[in-house]
């Protein structure tokens, strides 16, 4: 049910959630799961003290042995899922992928940034204060219904999110609460969000990572916003319960976008000084040879047309489609000086075609205009049906 708000949230807001499986060998197989756009981590048992200060621990074994038995279901340490999940963590860090931590995934988010954790707030924390001002930050007693007070920090996300719910003048809510371990040192680069009485940091964000709309977010809030309903109910306490998701897939979509941009604009091949020079001339060889094709321009040198020569000659790997195209586009380098030939030679032709055709009368003129075009028309449609077939 629990985990069900999680993907019912992310779903609703327009993500897609893929599970990654709690299996041995998983965190050596991150890449499987890739393109990661996002990662969400939630509760779980403790993580091992040795990811952040096991030889500074100021406990008694006598402590350590009652927290075992006071806290059986959360001490039982599981190493494979504390490496999938660190493992994940990092890898958003490196990237800048979205990243929200729900309980303990904060917890990971901040160790895998260099903070450290109470072993158990009722044994680090909590003896630090009278019995009066102690904060119960998980009664077994009344699992999910069970809240205590958080001031918020202005000008924060999470302020943002409740400021609607906050009273004039006040920047207190009440979070639900399901752990016995948090935040001791916070990791250098967050800022916190939200503060219990007892002074346990409940939420902290990356400000450097935060811009929603830019595929930007890193956070971790020790509360459940998802779970924090009213008794028997959908209604959520307050409004800005879900925002948290809400931001959250707003980065994702927002992350993927710029990945699928960046995939899509291919790179501009980069050539050294030499290749340049070589495609320039090749590039000038091919515009000439239009101009002759198109024009009959006899001022071109064949020395010019040598470099798109040698071009086509060596490419042996031109499509009868390409070679059609080519010769459209000035393909006239592979044989310059018989063109060059032909255009003289036609010049020569008109010019007495055309005194021929001075000494004829007008219907003789029109007749063979007549004969000419018609040859024209059946000679493009058998230039089709021959080009085509060779396709």
């Amino acid at each position: 049910m629990f985990c069900e708000y999680h993907l019912d949230l992310i779903v609703e807001y327009g993500a897609v959630p893929v599970i990654v499986p709690r299996v041995s060998g998983v965190h050596m197989l991150l890449e499987s799961f890739e393109p990661i756009h996002g990662v969400l981590l939630c509760e779980g048992e403790d993580i091992d003290p040795s990811w952040y200060e096991q030889d500074t621990i100021d406990l008694s074994e006598e402590e350590l042995d009652e927290i075992r038995r006071l806290h059986v279901s959360d001490t039982s340490i599981d190493k494979e899922k504390d490496s999938i999940e660190l493992s994940l963590a990092k890898l958003c860090l490196e990237r800048n992928i979205p990243y929200m931590g729900i309980c303990r995934g904060s917890q990971i988010l901040n160790v895998a940034c260099g903070g450290t954790l109470y072993q158990d707030i009722g044994k680090e924390l909590s003896k630090k204060y009278p019995e009066n001002e102690k904060v119960m930050h998980i009664n077994y007693d009344d699992y999910d219904g069970h809240r205590h007070e958080v001031k918020v920090v202005e000008n924060t996300p999470l302020h943002h999110w409740f400021k609607d719910s906050l009273e004039e003048g006040e920047m207190d809510i009440c979070v639900n609460s399901y752990h016995h371990q948090g935040v001791k040192g916070l990791a250098q680069r967050f800022v916190p969000m939200a503060f219990a009485p007892d002074g346990l940091i409940e939420g902290f964000y990356d400000p450097d990572a935060y811009n929603p709309q830019e595929g930007k977010f890193i956070m971790g809030l020790q509360f459940h916003p998802e779970r924090m309903r009213k008794p028997d109910s959908e209604e959520f306490d307050y409004p800005g319960c879900p925002f948290a998701y809400k931001e959250f897939v707003k980065a994702v979509v927002a992350y993927q976008k710029k990945q699928n941009s960046l995939i899509s604009v291919e790179k501009p091949l980069k050539l050294n000084k030499e290749m340049e020079t070589k495609r320039k001339s090749i590039v000038r060889s091919f515009s000439l040879a239009k101009d002759l094709y198109n024009h009959g321009i006899n001022s071109i040198q064949e020395s010019e047309l040598e470099a798109g020569a040698e071009f086509l000659e060596s490419n042996k790997a031109l499509s009868v489609q390409q070679e059609i195209r080519l010769k459209q586009m000035g393909a006239t380098v592979r044989n310059a000086g018989s063109y060059k030939e032909r255009v003289k030679l036609n010049e020569e032709r008109e010019k007495l075609a055309r005194n021929v055709m001075t000494k004829m009368s007008v219907e003789q003129l029109s007749d063979l205009l007549s004969f000419y075009n018609t040859m024209a028309q059946i000679c493009s449609q058998v230039m089709e049906i021959k080009i085509h077939g060779l396709q």
